[in-house]
């Protein structure tokens, strides 16, 4: 499985973003699917997942900002992100639950003024 993830970049503070993530490869084998964020110093923390029939799950900083979305069509998942603050500034990772656990290769969001 190979996880391709984008959307990220530098936003100001209550601004808006949306991650996407293409999956491809044994896509067959893929369960849940997922974003996670590591700022520097900070261990990777979950942001969100979405399982194959679209049951969520919102770290808390999440809830009520941030939205996960996934297309099984397109082998493709979203996080809409809003309400942007400095504190979401990270690496953004894509995850997908397979045979194994696979990782994307993070997108960058900064959030400043």
């Amino acid at each position: 499985v190979q996880l391709q993830a984008s959307g990220g970049g530098l936003v100001q503070p209550g601004g808006s973003l949306r991650l996407s993530c293409v999956a491809s490869g044994r896509i067959f084998s893929i369960n849940d699917m997922g974003w996670y964020r590591q700022a520097p110093g900070k261990q990777r923390e979950l942001v969100a997942d979405i399982s194959r029939g679209g049951s969520t799950n919102y770290g808390d900083f999440a809830k009520g900002r941030f939205t996960i979305s996934r297309d099984n069509a397109k082998n493709t998942i979203y996080l809409q992100m809003s309400s942007l603050k400095p504190d979401d500034t990270a690496v953004y990772y894509c995850h997908a639950d397979a045979t194994w656990d696979y990782w994307g290769q993070g997108t960058q969001v900064t959030v400043s003024s």
